[in-house]
């Protein structure tokens, strides 16, 4: 028989309330590498597992390469490559410049947002170890309101995080292999 190595333990939720009220009970208790699954997103489990994201901040400086890259172009063209003088007027005459750098900070910003998310997601992910747990790959989608505490997390003991997640009076409490 081979030995598979642990991911962590999962716990499954009858309800959002549950599921809610797990989460915040992990954090009080020093577990950070805590991940939730649900049907539909539930913004106090979010809440209490403090999920920060790096996306919003991504997002700015895409709108700022954005603003620049097309401000710069419209410099460079309209003053260095075709300079074309239109009845006196100066060849660097800015808010001409504004609508094009409005819609390339647009672009950059919605670009940024869609590749930034497919890759701290970590996605694509054809293989993930919750799935190995048959009561999460049955009612994940549907039903299901899962908490798993991730063996990587730096206070994670096998039987003190499953003791834990039993604490909070779960359907049931998995381990999840890899």
């Amino acid at each position: 028989m081979e030995h598979k190595e642990l991911y962590g333990v999962m716990a499954q939720f009858a309800n959002p309330t549950d599921l809610t009220h797990a989460a915040q009970a992990t954090r009080a208790a020093g577990y950070r590498q805590v991940d939730a699954y649900s049907p539909f997103p539930i913004e106090e489990v979010i809440e209490a597992l403090h999920f920060n994201s790096k996306l919003p901040y991504l997002i700015f400086c895409g709108g700022i390469i954005g603003l620049i890259s097309g401000f710069s172009l419209e410099y460079i063209t309209a003053t260095s490559w075709y300079p074309i003088n239109v009845g006196g007027r100066p060849m660097f005459s800015w808010p001409a410049f504004v609508p094009v750098a409005y819609e390339c900070t647009i672009l950059f910003s919605a670009l940024t947002a869609v590749f930034g998310m497919i890759l701290l997601n970590g996605l694509p992910c054809p293989y993930h170890p919750v799935f190995n747990v048959k009561s999460f790959a049955e009612r994940a989608t549907t039903d299901g309101f899962f908490l798993a505490i991730e063996a990587k997390d730096e206070n994670f003991n096998h039987a003190e995080a499953r003791a834990f997640l039993e604490s909070l009076h779960p359907i049931e409490v998995s381990d999840v292999e890899e």
